[in-house]
């Protein structure tokens, strides 16, 4: 078997494994559940693992507390397991399907690991059934906690009697994580009368009164609401959804991009496998007129090899002079030669690398721009969370952050943090480093920057919060 069809086994092995992780998680937390059904059955007539039940001594008690207490652990770590899993699968490849990879044979529907596999149509009934079974025994052992009754920003009871009656809308409970935050703006806003302070994007919040005025008058009212107690625990309960699934996104984003990078970078087309060695011999001191990338890397071999060989001569005059043993000229060229095929294979392995960082840099952003085009709903709601974030930080954190950003990078000094990012980036994609295309990126793209910065602290910032300005032009004064 070739390489290349060991490999598509790899990856089609490693594809069936990713795509069944939520079902495997599934069954794993299932038999966990039938475990501790069947010691209720078998050894305590169908009641509570516990001391009163079973007439069974205190040690005996204690072994299958024990076992009790390990299947419960397993079930809560499958079930996390299983929503992530799913989480994850819905954001990387939402249109996949979890069995659409297995080659199974039509009269036994066996899966992998031995397990039945019903048909499509049967799957979510069985699953939703398993879900039931798995939560019906958590619930005999971890009762469920009393939360209080949760309560839309605006109320859903129906109007009084000279109204129109509205339809009810779904409870909360039913939606998942992150349609809540789609949800409960949506209330608010269709809601009459009703302020969306809370839930706009703090970008929007200018008026002709300052906002620290505004902010006190709405807290003040809000603390005089009776309803109060239930809004705050709303409130809270939409800022948890908001964090989860911000957090989440990011990470997700940033491990997924980098796992695609790095493995394709040392794992695809490393030289053990063909793509790699392919690219490797394309540059190899055994190619004629293929050992460097560029000229510039052609002209720091030179200048290397030049500053070894009048070395080697210094120092063989230095030797002469001083009355000690010399190299003759036929050994300062053999030293020559040997330093001249170590920087052909050196600076053959780095015009290789070049050509590597190109393809796993591009397969990196592939699977960065296929994540962000799957993950709108993600990424407003990642929006909306950035803007409480940054517009809820005080005033002289406001102010700190602005100066930190605008002296790194159109500072002073941020030209030569430029010039050395430019340099680093031309190197690891074997470009030349061109100082006219530096020396022009360094005089304009700065200067657009700061151009940006200042709209938007007079566009934005000053309407926002007219203190922070005010702090930020008193610390840099």
């Amino acid at each position: 078997m070739g390489i290349f069809s060991r490999l598509r086994n790899f990856i089609q092995r490693s594809e069936r494994w990713y795509l069944t992780t939520p079902d495997r998680a599934l069954d794993e937390a299932y038999d966990a559940a039938l475990a501790i059904r069947a010691i209720e059955e078998q050894h305590f007539k169908g009641q509570k693992i516990e001391v009163r039940a079973g007439g069974y001594s205190a040690s005996s008690v204690a072994y299958f507390e024990t076992e009790l207490r390990k299947n419960l652990k397993l079930m809560r770590v499958r079930l996390t397991e299983f929503r992530t899993s799913r989480t994850t699968i819905d954001i990387t490849n939402p249109t996949a399907s979890l069995y659409q990879n297995l080659e199974l044979d039509e009269s036994s529907y066996t899966s992998v690991n031995g397990r039945y596999v019903p048909p499509a149509a049967d799957r979510m009934a069985i699953t939703l059934e398993k879900l039931k079974y798995i939560d019906d025994v958590r619930l005999r052992y971890e009762p469920q906690r009393v939360r209080p009754p949760k309560t839309a920003l605006v109320p859903l009871d129906p109007p009084p009697s000279n109204e129109l009656a509205k339809p009810r809308l779904p409870r909360q409970s039913d939606l998942p994580m992150r349609d809540l935050v789609e949800r409960q703006a949506q209330i608010a806003a269709q809601a009459p009368g009703k302020k969306t302070s809370d839930l706009e994007s703090i970008t929007d919040k200018t008026g002709v009164l300052p906002r620290s005025i505004l902010s006190t008058i709405g807290r003040l009212k809000r603390d005089l609401d009776p309803s109060s107690a239930e809004e705050a625990a709303q409130t809270q309960r939409l800022n948890y959804a908001k964090t989860f699934i911000s957090v989440r996104f990011l990470l997700l984003l940033i491990s997924l991009t980098l796992l695609a990078q790095l493995s394709t970078r040392y794992l695809l087309l490393s030289d053990q496998l063909t793509p790699g060695r392919l690219i490797s011999a394309q540059f190899g001191p055994a190619q004629s007129g293929k050992l460097f990338i560029n000229e510039e890397l052609e002209e720091r071999a030179f200048q290397d090899m030049t500053r070894y060989e009048e070395r080697l001569r210094f120092r063989n005059l230095l030797n002469e002079s001083l009355g000690k043993e010399t190299l003759s000229k036929e050994m300062v060229e053999e030293q020559v030669k040997r330093h001249v095929s170590e920087l052909a294979v050196n600076f053959s392995t780095q015009s290789s690398d070049a050509v590597k960082n190109w393809i796993a840099d591009l397969m990196g952003l592939i699977v960065f721009c296929v994540i962000l085009l799957n993950s709108r709903r993600e990424i407003e709601i990642l929006k909306s969370f950035i803007d409480e974030l940054v517009y809820g930080l005080s005033d002289s954190a406001k102010a700190f952050i602005i100066i930190l950003l605008t002296d790194i990078f159109v500072g002073f000094h941020s030209p030569h943090g430029w010039e050395v990012l430019l340099e680093a980036v031309s190197n690891h994609l074997g470009l030349p480093a061109s100082r006219n295309f530096i020396f022009l990126f360094i005089a304009t793209f700065p200067v657009i920057l700061d151009t940006i910065f200042k709209y938007w602290i007079f566009r934005y910032l000053n309407r926002v919060s007219p203190s922070a300005v005010a702090t930020y032009k008193e610390m840099n004064e």
